[in-house]
């Protein structure tokens, strides 16, 4: 039985990229409303499905005020985590009902300078916390490739939006892994940028260690790169080198490592093994000198993440009604989330030692950028499995022995800082893309970006458009 589905068609949106979208708007070929209008159609076609829709604001599609950014009239969807006028921001939690925000939030308003039209919300797991876009009582998001399978998280309804042709684009964050990770599950580009690189959202700015980073998932290189030159006009941190418009691979050959372990050892499958093997070969037919390397991170840095993820669950658990709403309920939190307050309640002694080591991070990871200007991984150990298999419902040790044994390598960029992008560079024999990961050295997008160039070019990316 064929479990894929998608949306794509003959529309104004075709099976076209966002810079051609735009392009098409610039030129009269179209307008930013006949593709919002395109957009909505395959939304309400193909949602009931696929469950990635928070919610909508169809009727009142909140269009670009300035017709000369970048990215005019795409149709976009946003995380819902992050305020926009006029939509609630319930973090993908059933603990409460949350009222449309009054006003536009510190990143939102970066987003929107791209000029892109907001559709509505898209959905991610209980405040982002696991790497499966599941929950207790609703449906979960399904994969597009295959409906039986997690789209990943937390960026979930994001990615499934984006890989069944709904959008060509739409927003994403990263806490650890939650761009990356539904990049890899679903077939897409998924790049984590650079701490400072943008504005940070509200809840960034609360963290004892600020781990998030603001992105999108596209289906083609030059759409992140479109996506990143474009906030940059927006707001350029002085202290990151600029990434500017980044058009093409560059012509500077690279040291590149390669890492096959987790920091605590977990094996990989054959399947994801082959896809980094093989991309690392398509990078030394390009001249680039790929050698292996391990981590210089203990098993010790994953018990620390823990932690840190354990104590932003319990804040969370916390001040619910102070940060979220009023209605705020913690009896209705997810197994996840309860769980995760419960290890750090238990625990909670551990918690400045912790918080102690994990900010040595960035200098340890500096180390390894000395030698090589990209580390070549995984972005996750297995294939994305079959839901349920990470269900918030699943008794909490197991579930977190899951979720670490799962989500091994992404963590290392969000409490170093550093950037990282997942490419969709395998196929598994069940029929899902696997997600190989780069990442760089602090504010070093742009060699991420001209890489990720070559690896399009030299191996053509799974689709459902085709």
């Amino acid at each position: 039985m064929d479990n894929r589905l998608d949306s794509f068609g003959d529309d104004a949106l075709g099976r076209h990229d966002a810079v051609a979208l735009a392009e098409a708007i610039r030129t009269g070929a179209t307008s930013a409303a006949e593709l919002a209008a395109a957009a909505v159609a395959r939304a309400q076609q193909i949602d009931p499905a696929l469950h990635a829709v928070a919610c909508a604001s169809y009727e009142d599609p909140r269009y670009g005020e300035d017709k000369a950014a970048a990215l005019f009239g795409v149709p976009t969807f946003v995380k819902d985590n992050t305020d926009v006028r006029g939509l609630p921001t319930n973090h993908g939690s059933e603990a409460f009902r949350a009222r449309p925000a009054r006003k536009d939030g510190a990143f939102a308003r970066q987003l929107l300078s791209t000029g892109m039209t907001v559709l509505g919300k898209s959905r991610l797991p209980e405040f982002g916390f696991s790497p499966s876009t599941e929950f207790m009582t609703e449906e979960p998001v399904h994969n597009p490739w295959d409906t039986e399978y997690s789209v990943g998280a937390s960026s979930g309804g994001s990615a499934a939006l984006v890989a069944a042709g709904v959008v060509p684009i739409a927003h994403a964050n990263d806490g650890g892994g939650s761009i990356r990770i539904p990049a890899a599950c679903a077939g897409l580009v998924g790049l984590k940028p650079s701490r400072g690189r943008h504005i940070d959202g509200e809840m960034a700015r609360t963290m004892p260690i600020n781990i998030v980073s603001e992105g999108v998932l596209t289906r083609t290189v030059r759409d992140t790169a479109a996506y990143l030159a474009a906030i940059e006009d927006y707001h350029r941190n002085p202290a990151l080198p600029p990434i500017g418009t980044v058009l093409g691979p560059a012509r500077r050959r690279l040291r590149i490592g390669l890492v096959l372990d987790t920091t605590i050892g977990e094996g990989i499958d054959e399947q994801t093994r082959a896809a980094v093997l093989h991309t690392a070969t398509l990078l030394e037919q390009a001249g680039h000198r790929v050698e292996p390397i391990a981590l210089p991170i203990t098993a010790q840095w994953a018990h620390d993440f823990v932690q840190l993820w354990s104590l932003l669950a319990d804040l969370a658990a916390s001040t619910g009604k102070l940060t979220f709403d009023r209605s705020f309920d913690s009896s209705k939190l997810d197994g996840l989330t309860r769980g995760l307050r419960a290890h750090h309640r238990a625990t909670l002694h551990h918690t400045p030692g912790a918080l102690w080591r994990l900010r040595k991070t960035a200098d340890t990871v500096a180390g390894m950028f000395a030698k090589h200007e990209l580390i070549l991984s995984p972005v996750l150990t297995h294939i994305t499995p079959k839901l349920g298999y990470l269900s918030p419902t699943i008794e909490f040790d197991e579930l977190l022995h899951r979720l670490t044994g799962y989500a091994g390598f992404t963590p290392i960029n969000n409490v170093a800082g550093t950037p990282a992008i997942s490419l969709p560079m395998g196929m598994a024999a069940e029929g899902v893309p696997i997600g190989v990961q780069l990442s760089a050295a602090y504010g070093d997008e742009r060699t991420l970006i001209e890489t990720a160039y070559e690896l399009e070019a030299a191996y053509r990316f799974p689709t459902l458009a085709y």
